[in-house]
């Protein structure tokens, strides 16, 4: 098995040469389990190639912990464990989170290389980007999870087929079949609200969708843009007045604050729908929209084959098809909403 690896990894740096950063990140997030010094007891040989000795050497990095990604990331974990890669036995993964900083995610990404991993796990956006940042002149495999726009991003050249050593799956969803809820749901919404980070790739991707939907549907958009999550709640404070719905989007700074967001809707009676489950589960009304744990399944469907000797270039970068319809019917009686009894009868309910 790490045999396997060995010679995927060898083949591709006779390509693109070798190198890497050596920078060590000073505050970057935590480890977790058994991912502290994960490094102990591996014999390295070569930039970014190891003996069969040990585990295989897994860096896991990820922009923030919020309940979305955390599901990915177990997601991730017990896909892998489920083929027969168990962390502590046939691989080793060093967990580290960003806390939000992409420069923290730039020194997660350089340490990683610089200890020379077998492979990197990158969850969302700016921590993908960090580890492809990091990986130009020593191209360990990276797989990135949890990334609407991967082209958009920087990260791979072609969906269908990627090239290099990088690949991963998405998680872009219809914005427009999202929006249609609010017409599902019997509910007149004109004005809509979005919170976002012009920063973050993903959302900008994001927002040119909903624009477009928009402008299909005959909604006006509000936006309210933010730079951090300490801004967020006074975001969500200044929609207030001006729009009758709220559009949560898969954006990792709002992410942070959402509970403040759902809390301000909810108080004001203004219906929030959530691009994700795990925002319904903290109060939004309604989804259609991502498990994301199954889509962290997936992402290991793509990391065990290229741990089982794949390249990643020559592997197409991965959506799940299945959307799941969850209603919070507690929230749509703090809404005063009567909810169609057909959407009741498909969705998966919460909250009662």
């Amino acid at each position: 098995m790490r045999r396997v690896l060995a010679v995927l990894l060898t083949a591709m740096l006779v390509l693109a040469g070798c190198g890497g950063g050596s920078s060590q990140p000073q505050g970057s997030g935590s480890s977790s389990g058994s991912a502290s010094n994960s490094t102990q007891g591996s014999q390295q040989t070569g930039s970014g190639q190891q003996n069969t000795a040990g585990p295989i050497q897994i860096g896991l990095t990820q922009i923030v912990e919020h309940p979305a990604l955390d599901a990915t990331r177990q997601g991730i974990i017990d896909g892998l464990a489920e083929a027969g890669y168990v962390d502590g036995q046939q691989i080793k993964i060093e967990f580290q989170s960003a806390q939000g900083e992409p420069t923290i995610a730039q020194q997660i990404a350089e340490k990683f290389v610089a200890d020379k991993k077998d492979l990197i796990i990158a969850i969302a956006t700016p921590s993908a980007q960090a580890a492809v940042q990091a990986t130009k002149s020593n191209p360990i495999p990276v797989i990135f999870s949890a990334i609407t726009d991967p082209v958009g991003a920087g990260l791979v050249a072609d969906l269908q087929k990627p090239g290099g050593h990088v690949t991963g799956a998405s998680d872009l969803v219809p914005v427009k079949v999202q929006m249609e809820l609010f017409q599902r749901l019997g509910i007149d919404v004109a004005n809509l609200g979005v919170i976002y980070n012009a920063g973050e790739a993903n959302s900008v991707a994001l927002m040119n969708d909903i624009r477009a939907a928009a402008g299909e549907l005959g909604l006006s958009v509000v936006e309210a843009m933010v730079a951090n999550a300490a801004e967020v709640q006074q975001a969500a404070q200044s929609l207030v007045g001006r729009v009758d719905g709220l559009y949560l989007i898969t954006d990792n700074t709002l992410a942070q604050g959402v509970a403040s967001v759902i809390e301000i809707a909810n108080s004001r009676k203004i219906p929030a729908i959530s691009s994700v489950e795990s925002y319904v589960e903290q109060g939004a009304l309604a989804t259609l929209g991502l498990n994301y744990y199954l889509h962290g399944k997936l992402t290991a469907e793509i990391i065990v084959d290229v741990l089982e000797g794949r390249n990643p270039g020559d592997l197409p970068v991965r959506y799940n098809e299945d959307l799941t319809l969850m209603v919070n019917t507690k929230t749509a009686e703090i809404l005063g909403l009567d909810i169609p009894a057909a959407v009741l009868e498909e969705a998966q309910k919460v909250g009662e």
